[in-house]
């Protein structure tokens, strides 16, 4: 911004308007047709991701067959500033016969990243997953199968809400505090990801945009 129009802005306007960037930091505005800044990270075969109008809202679409890939955004959250994350989503159905717990079980209609940086220390790298399961206890946590580095919550559980879709929030800093005992390093990234190549099942799901907020 030009330096003399900006002392020409009275002082509450600036306050105002930086308060304003500081409530809220768009991660995904899928309800505009925006996938930019968003890149595929397939780990095998592809879920196809699709921009779709649902009920006269645009929003991804997910399908899975036997496989794991997901949409990734990298961007840089500061949760001290925006704590809380947004998101809305609807899965169709969940998985039978799976134990999330294992590897071989590993898969979740509907799943949303966040992960977090461990500076020069890769090591340390962490990541928080807000998962629809299909049969843990609904706000149960547990390790990743593959990694300890990564900590699962149950954010919606069973198939008494597939097909609905559903707002939530959490506040990612306490959950972190919570899983790891420790602070966080800065956000680095979020995902999302409707994987099925562990027990081979299919899946279809919907996500609407995703936000981090101060409150």
């Amino acid at each position: 911004m030009n330096k003399k129009l900006l002392l020409s802005i009275p002082a509450i306007t600036i306050a105002m308007s930086l308060h304003a960037m500081a409530e809220r930091v768009i991660v995904g505005n899928f309800s505009t047709g925006d996938l930019n800044g968003w890149e595929p990270k397939s780990f095998k075969g592809e879920t196809h991701y699709t921009l779709t109008d649902n009920r006269g809202n645009k929003v991804l679409k997910a399908e899975s067959n036997n496989s794991a890939s997901g949409m990734v955004r990298e961007i840089k959250i500061d949760l001290k500033q925006t704590p809380f994350l947004h998101w809305s989503w609807k899965t169709e159905d969940v998985f039978e016969d799976v134990n999330e717990r294992t590897k071989e079980g590993d898969d979740y209609p509907a799943r949303v990243y966040v992960v977090f940086s461990g500076g020069l220390f890769f090591w340390k790298t962490r990541a928080i997953n807000y998962v629809w399961s299909s049969n843990q206890p609904l706000g149960s946590s547990w390790p990743n199968a593959f990694t300890s580095n990564a900590r699962m919550i149950a954010v919606e559980s069973g198939n008494a809400k597939t097909g609905e879709w559903i707002n939530e929030r959490r506040n990612v800093l306490a959950d972190f505090r919570q899983l790891f005992h420790e602070e966080p390093g800065s956000v680095d990234a979020i995902a999302i990801m409707t994987d099925t190549d562990n027990s081979g099942q299919s899946a279809i799901s919907w996500y609407g945009d995703i936000w981090f907020s101060s409150k």
